[in-house]
């Protein structure tokens, strides 16, 4: 039998080999146990997975919206307000019986305003609670009405409407012509008005100054 010669070694000079193949070799140990299939039963039987759902991701589309510039406002309807004056008519029945030949008497000229006479004030009420009440009927006022001969000449015929102002005393004020037909027929229509009396309107129970109106209708009797 021979004898081998031995050789002596030098470790430090491989150790870094020597490491680097003991790593390689413990992580395919590692891997070759990780992979060896395993059962309890020892009949080589491995259990099926079941496939896991799929779920499919649609992409969402973003929509567009565009921008629409705003509609016109809609214009607005006028309302006809109703004339909360009511004019009252009544027939004035007066037998006409004038000469031809009769001398006319024309009527005076209207009245110059005077520019240095003070305004006054406008601390008047158009409604109020309580309206002023015309003392006695508006007949009987209408019936101190004359025909004005100028008028019955020139067979003018029409409505007279005089607006005044009702004082915290129930007297008249300030009659005027807001709507006449000439002929003296203004005229008369301001001096039947100033012979009328009223009981003063109320505003929470104080009486106050309202403006007022009376429509006159002057008719030929045919």
């Amino acid at each position: 039998m021979k004898r081998f010669k031995f050789f002596p070694i030098d470790l430090k000079k491989y150790h870094t080999i020597l490491l680097e193949l003991g790593m390689i070799g413990s992580l395919l140990i590692f891997i070759l146990a990780t992979n060896m299939p395993l059962s309890s039963s020892g009949d080589g039987y491995i259990p099926e997975v079941s496939q896991q759902e799929v779920i499919t991701m649609e992409d969402i589309v973003k929509t567009e919206q565009t921008e629409r510039p705003p509609a016109p406002p809609v214009p607005k309807v006028p309302v006809e307000v109703p004339n909360s004056t009511v004019l009252e008519e009544e027939i004035l029945d007066i037998d006409a019986e004038f000469q031809i030949n009769e001398a006319l008497e024309i009527p005076e000229p209207p009245r110059s305003i005077d520019m240095n006479e003070e305004a006054e004030e406008e601390d008047f009420f158009v409604a109020v609670e309580q309206m002023p009440e015309l003392i006695g009927s508006l007949a009987e006022l209408k019936s101190n009405l004359e025909y004005p001969k100028a008028a019955l000449a020139a067979e003018i015929e029409g409505t007279v409407v005089i607006q005044f102002i009702v004082s915290a005393k129930g007297e008249v004020v300030n009659p005027k012509v807001i709507r006449g037909i000439g002929g003296g027929c203004d005229e008369e229509a301001i001096r039947v008005t100033r012979l009328a009396k009223f009981v003063p309107g109320r505003q929470r129970g104080v009486p106050v100054r309202v403006q007022y109106s009376i429509p006159y209708r002057f008719i030929l009797k045919k």
